[in-house]
């Protein structure tokens, strides 16, 4: 399959059309790449780990989930990581590719991965937007679960360094109805309120989001970014698997960019 009727049949699903206007969905680097056969590297962040793979590895896109172009440039000197990224781009012969916000809304996206990651049953978006898509996903544990095992399932499933929940939670409270939001969620709790979730699994949340959900008496569980978006970029790379790529891999190099100190 050329890249050309790649992007066509991607976009075909999650339209660049639906990503927010803040956000910079589509082609971030195109250096003439269009009708070459597809050797497509997927990441969840564009950096120049994944850039120096897709170069060892022959690819010719990186289909990333992050934008590597998210503010306005106001220049490109060398010594800078975005700088050096499009000029390798363009001396490999590389495309750089971003599905985002408009990826976050889609069956099989961020969200309903994660969906189908815990088992959710009678899924629904936390915010809809158009055709029964949205943001975040929503739905019943089949069997129920105790705070503890949701937790313990969390950690086995998606493996971050890090998980948080909400203070003063009884870990043997019963949990039946689970929404889910990867990367940065934490904006998206009123609307979770609103679904009448007991736990709320998303990323990045401040201290006084946990304050605010524990007031709002729904549990707060941070799992980071990268372990709640990582997922769908794996189911990413198998739906470009189906579809007989000249080559289709899962980035080695994609980084969580924080550590903790044990």
């Amino acid at each position: 399959m050329k890249i050309a009727d790649l992007i066509t049949w991607f976009e075909a699903w999650a339209n660049p059309a639906w990503c927010e206007s803040w956000d910079n969905c589509g082609w971030q680097i195109e250096p003439g790449v269009l009708q070459e056969k597809a050797r497509v590297l997927v990441c969840l962040t564009p950096t120049l780990a994944v850039m120096e793979e897709a170069i060892a590895e022959n690819a010719n896109v990186i289909f990333a989930h992050h934008p590597l172009i998210f503010n306005p440039l106001k220049s490109l000197r060398t010594g800078e990581a975005i700088a050096e990224m499009v000029r390798l781009a363009f001396t490999h012969n590389i495309g750089i590719y971003s599905a985002h916000t408009n990826f976050d809304q889609v069956q099989d996206g961020t969200a309903d991965v994660l969906a189908q990651i815990l088992e959710l049953k009678e899924v629904t978006p936390i915010v809809p937007t158009q055709g029964g898509l949205g943001y975040g996903r929503v739905g019943l544990l089949e069997p129920f679960l105790t705070l503890q095992e949701l937790l313990a399932t969390i950690q086995t499933q998606l493996n971050p360094p890090n998980l948080i929940f909400s203070p003063s939670a009884d870990l043997q409270q019963t949990i039946s109805r689970v929404a889910v939001l990867g990367g940065s969620g934490a904006g998206y709790i009123s609307a979770v309120a609103k679904t009448g979730a007991e736990a709320y699994l998303t990323s990045d949340c401040k201290f006084h989001q946990f304050q605010e959900s524990r007031d709002r008496n729904i549990i707060l569980i941070d799992a980071g970014h990268y372990a709640t978006e990582r997922p769908a970029c794996d189911r990413l790379v198998q739906k470009f698997q189906s579809l007989n790529l000249d080559w289709a891999q899962l980035s080695q190099k994609d980084e969580d960019f924080r550590q903790f100190f044990a």
